[in-house]
């Protein structure tokens, strides 16, 4: 199971905010496949076709919103 579903970057998170979502597509027809919490940073990972890249990193000091997959 996917743990993170969206994480959004920036202090005004309705107006100034960027939003990723697991399963948007972007980038030239990726779609973003994984969001992973790591030790300092978030990953963002997109896909096209088979093919799975890192596309982003976020440093955990910046205003961050993460929000959680709720389906189990």
């Amino acid at each position: 199971m996917k743990l993170i579903r969206k994480i959004s970057i920036g202090k005004d998170y309705k107006n100034d905010a960027m939003h990723y979502a697991v399963g948007q597509e972007v980038y030239g027809g990726h779609v973003i496949c994984d969001i992973l919490e790591r030790e300092e940073k978030y990953s963002v990972f997109i896909r096209k076709n088979k093919d799975v890249i890192p596309w982003k990193d976020f440093n955990k000091n910046m205003a961050i919103s993460v929000e959680y997959n709720l389906e189990y």
